[in-house]
């Protein structure tokens, strides 16, 4: 049965929220160091059952993330980061979210630490779509008001509302 959020996709309006549970989102992230916090948001996706909880699939999506960064910063400026790769061991494009009270170093194009962080997994044969979901993501935070309202979440379920109301 089909989860009414993933309704938006099939009519043929991608919607962020599609990719992103509530059990994804991390307010106050513990890490500091990009590695560690790239582990976080990956445990973060293995609690919420978007990954198997198998440490051998766990390890290499965060392979994959970290090889991804040496190619490029995926600190994209203005507080965020939107670290992501591709993997064969999941079926969906998926959404992690984390706030960093303090900031973390992803070497950012303007050399600010991040603040808020959207970590995508996409299937490795999903091009289209995985391109698709970091230009939406791109493009909601060019909105300074949406970025602050995300840095300043007290819950899970307000970042889920605060996009929602942007994601249109």
């Amino acid at each position: 049965m089909l989860c009414p959020r993933n309704l938006s996709t099939l009519r043929g309006i991608m919607k962020i929220i599609d990719f992103l549970s509530k059990d994804a989102v991390k307010i106050s992230l513990d890490s500091t160091a990009k590695k560690q916090v790239l582990e976080e948001l990956v445990d973060q996706l293995v609690k919420a059952r978007k990954i198997k909880k198998d440490i051998n699939i766990r390890g290499r999506i965060v392979k994959s993330l970290i090889e991804r960064e040496r190619a490029g910063s995926t600190g994209i400026g203005q507080g965020i980061a939107i670290p992501h790769a591709k993997s064969d061991k999941i079926k969906n494009v998926i959404i992690a979210f984390g706030n960093s009270m303090n900031g973390v170093e992803f070497n950012s194009l303007d050399g600010e630490p991040a603040y808020v962080i959207f970590l995508m997994i996409a299937p490795r044969k999903s091009s289209g779509l995985h391109l698709k979901v970091l230009a939406k993501i791109s493009r909601l935070l060019k909105d300074k008001f949406f970025r602050l309202e995300l840095k300043d979440a007290k819950t899970p379920e307000d970042v889920i509302k605060i996009i929602e109301r942007e994601d249109l």
